[in-house]
């Protein structure tokens, strides 16, 4: 069935959550997660680097051979990471020095290739554009709810603000790599389990199914 332009957008935020349902990208996600400011600005890189690529690729979709189309892919999607990584540089310095290595490795992310593959190499311009919005929003906030956690409890401070009693009894195993691992699972049992009450309540037939549990699209549903 043809998707709606409407799902085709939402549905990277919410049902195709990049980090938080298909759990993809995670290196950026537990590196750069430790301050919500530097979540954003990789979330927005990696949205222009996303959106930039899919336009292309749609765009020459008819011209790039099948057989060379993942050297093309590569090419264009390390291009603008390029671009991202210049125009960070030039005007937030800052937060270049603070994404380091992980501004390049942008080029590598498998969910920029996954849209790339997916999506844009098979659909117009514009459905490709709400596609890598959609993808690039939703990893995005995943990045922002992991990194704001992991700020508040681990630094009691929020986008470099302290607040108050947290910024003296701050926890800082959540500044550490194991803090970032404990607070993406917390994050993904929560929204696991909420999208199971979610669908369970919407498909009330499920709660009679014996496979309800383990069927993340309840297709036995009334």
């Amino acid at each position: 069935m043809k998707l709606t332009r409407k799902q085709i957008l939402t549905r990277g935020i919410i049902k195709e959550n990049p980090v938080l349902i298909l759990v993809l990208g995670l290196c950026p996600v537990l590196a750069v997660s430790t301050q919500a400011g530097n979540a954003i600005g990789m979330g927005l890189a990696t949205t222009f680097v996303l959106l930039g690529s899919n336009i292309v690729i749609s765009a020459l979709r008819k011209i790039i051979p099948g057989r060379t189309r993942i050297p093309c892919y590569i090419v264009l999607i390390a291009s603008f990471t390029v671009l991202a990584i210049m125009a960070i540089e030039a005007y937030a310095y800052t937060l270049y020095q603070a994404l380091g290595i992980f501004l390049p490795l942008i080029a590598v992310n498998c969910i920029i290739f996954a849209r790339a593959e997916m999506f844009a190499s098979k659909n117009t311009v514009f459905d490709s554009i709400l596609d890598a919005l959609g993808s690039g929003v939703g990893f995005t906030l995943a990045l922002f709810v992991i990194a704001s956690i992991r700020e508040i409890f681990g630094s009691g401070s929020w986008f470099g603000y302290a607040i108050p009693w947290l910024s003296e009894n701050s926890v800082m195993i959540f500044s550490l790599a194991p803090g970032g691992f404990i607070v993406l699972a917390c994050v993904l049992a929560a929204v696991n389990k909420l999208t199971k009450t979610y669908e369970l309540r919407t498909h009330p037939g499920c709660n009679k199914c014996p496979n309800a549990g383990a069927c993340g699209k309840h297709e036995h549903a009334s």
